[in-house]
This record gives structure tokens, C-alpha cells and sequence, in this order.
């Protein structure tokens, strides 16, 4: 299983860059960041920085969307980077959540994702696309590579990623649901007449490393919060049916009055208020070392690929070593050197 690290691009931009070296440092295989351009600074200028002072960490946004960012615009900057620094980026994409969200926009719909999915995996990868009625291509990208992952959480998006998707992003760590998403996604795959286990599976969900439990849910409340605005807009649009939704995504969000943005992947964010330390203790993973290694060969045994490590609590620095001192290294697979 590889690791990957989720940072948000808070000034100053120095301090992610340096948050991404040391995790390299460590072990981590991705670095992965917000792409919400109006609440943080701008990350693709960020990841040109972070590729230049690492070797060999994959880089790219957790997620990006087709609202906000033009296709071609984006495979442009993606093709570049992998031209000065040897394909190594990967592409986090969805409907759009906060981005969109705070200039008064709206996700973008399914059918369009899916459109502007296949046309940055194309441009992206050197290839010819058709583009508002007009042949396009990078005619300076051809040898460029990059993946595409889908992130999803309700059944169109879940069906889309397995159709379409080089990966397949779930942005929170409950076994159960972590099942029923992954089945999603390989059925949709094999339907669409595609290898099911072609498709790379990455769970992205807070860690912090710690004997405090009380402490660390207060912490990473913010992210029940969070996953919270997805399952409302699938409540909206499937309702409480239990044979759509499982009942574990949606119980918890009957209690939810609105959000604000403003405080958007914060610790302390009053508009969390409403997720049980339940939640946060089944969408985070929450404990000593010991802990963290039993919930990602869990997750291991469901199929995931990746863990991607949020890093958005009060004890950054220490849980990025813990990982990479005792959680990594427990997880690697192990070969001898004799017998």
C-alpha cells in the first residue's frame, strides 16, 4: 500500500513545500493538495516548486474540477510539469465542491464530468481530442503521462470512475462503506468492459497520531463536516433510499444546518458541530501507531491502494514522522534477503 499526504496550500506556500520534501523524506509516495483557489493560495504554482526539490513523489490536486479550471488549461500545466520533471504528477478530479462554491457556482454535472474527464486524460497523455467542434492537442506533449483519478461518493460518480477513471478517490476511511464504494466502482468497470482491478483505489481521510482521542476529534470534526455537503447533495438528488446510499453515509447528517466556508477544512469549525465522535472516529484514524496500522491493513484487505494522509490538525509534524518512523514502514511490503 502506498501513502500519500493531503496538504492544504495556507500561506506560507514555504511551509507546504517544506511539509512535502520531509514527507518524501519519509516515505510518502503522493502529495496531494486542496485546489481552492479564493480560500488558499494557488497550488499548481506550488507543485512546480515541490517537483523541483524532490525526486521522486507523485503530485497533484485532490480534487480539481472542469468548473473552475478549463480542460485544456489544466492539461496544459499538468503536460508541462511533466516535461520539466519526468511524468510525475496524477490528477484528483470531481463535480466541484468548495471552489465553485464559493463564487455562488454549482458542481458541474455528471455528464459534463465525464466529458471533461476523457478530454484531459487525452490532452493530457498526447493525444488528439475534439473540443467544442475543433480538433485539439499538446503538439509539444507527446510523450507526456499523467492519471486521471475520479473522486465519488454518490452512484452516478461511483459508476463514472469505474467507466472512465485511472483511479478512484473515497474521501473518507470507513471499512464499510470503503466496500461498498469499491464494488461500486469495479462493477461499473467491469460493465463498461474494462479490468476492475485496473483501476487504483485511494481512501484520503484525516490522521493524527496521538493517546489524546477527545483532543483528535476536535481536531478532525472539520472533516465530518466536510463529507457532510456530498452526502447532502446525494440525499438531495437519490433521497434516503437504502438500497442506493448506505445507511452508514447518510444517519449522521439529520442534525446538519447549513455551512460555512469560511472555516472549510478547518479544525474547530463551528459548522461541524453536528458529527458525533462516532463519525469522526470511523471517517478518521485516530490513536497510537498500533491503531493507524490496523486500520490501513483494513483498508489493505478491502483493496485500497493508497492511503492519502489529510494533514490538517494541530500536530502536523508528528504525525508525518510517526508515519513515516512506524506506520510506513509497517505496511511496505517486506522481502528477504536470504532463504
Amino acid at each position: 500500500m502506498d501513502i500519500g499526504v493531503v496538504l492544504q496550500c495556507t500561506p506560507p506556500a514555504a511551509r507546504v513545500i517544506d511539509l512535502a520534501k520531509r514527507a518524501e523524506s519519509y516515505g510518502f509516495s503522493h502529495i496531494w493538495t486542496f485546489d481552492s483557489h479564493i480560500l488558499w493560495e494557488e497550488p499548481y504554482v506550488i507543485y512546480s516548486k515541490i517537483l523541483d526539490e524532490t525526486r521522486k513523489v507523485i503530485v497533484g490536486p485532490m480534487v480539481t474540477n472542469p468548473a473552475t479550471r478549463d480542460i485544456t488549461v489544466t492539461a496544459s500545466v499538468f503536460a508541462t510539469l511533466n516535461e520539466m520533471y519526468g511524468n510525475r504528477t496524477v490528477i484528483g478530479i470531481g463535480r466541484g465542491d468548495s471552489a465553485v462554491r464559493v463564487t455562488n457556482g454549482k458542481p458541474v454535472s455528471v455528464d459534463d464530468t465525464r466529458q471533461a474527464i476523457l478530454d484531459l486524460k487525452g490532452l493530457v497523455n498526447g493525444e488528439s481530442i475534439q473540443y467544442k467542434g475543433q480538433g485539439l492537442r499538446l503538439p509539444w506533449a507527446p510523450t507526456s503521462r499523467a492519471e486521471v483519478w475520479v473522486a465519488a461518493y454518490g452512484p452516478r460518480m461511483l459508476a463514472l470512475a469505474g467507466e472512465v477513471g485511472d483511479g478512484f478517490i473515497l474521501q473518507l476511511a470507513d471499512p464499510t462503506i470503503t466496500e461498498w464504494t469499491i464494488k461500486a466502482v469495479r462493477d461499473a468497470a467491469s460493465a463498461a468492459g474494462r479490468d476492475p482491478d485496473s483501476i487504483t483505489i485511494c481512501v484520503a481521510a484525516p490522521a493524527y497520531v496521538t493517546e489524546n482521542i477527545p483532543h483528535a476529534r476536535n481536531q478532525l470534526r472539520w472533516f465530518g463536516g466536510m463529507v457532510g455537503n456530498h452526502v447532502a447533495d446525494i440525499v438531495e438528488r437519490y433521497g434516503l433510499d437504502k438500497g442506493t446510499i448506505p445507511q452508514e453515509l447518510t444517519d449522521y447528517i439529520t442534525n446538519r444546518h447549513g455551512y460555512d466556508y469560511n472555516e472549510h477544512g478547518q479544525a474547530g469549525n463551528p459548522h461541524a458541530d453536528f458529527v458525533p465522535d462516532m463519525i469522526v472516529d470511523r471517517f478518521c484514524i485516530i490513536g497510537p501507531p498500533e491503531e493507524h496500522i490496523r486500520r490501513l491493513k483494513e483498508l489493505q484487505a478491502l483493496g485500497v491502494d493508497q492511503f492519502a494522509v489529510y494533514l490538517q490538525h494541530d500536530d502536523k509534524d508528528h504525525t508525518l514522522a510517526a508515519y513515516g518512523e512506524k506506520i510506513i514502514p509497517a505496511v511496505e511490503e517486506h522481502l528477504r534477503a536470504i532463504g
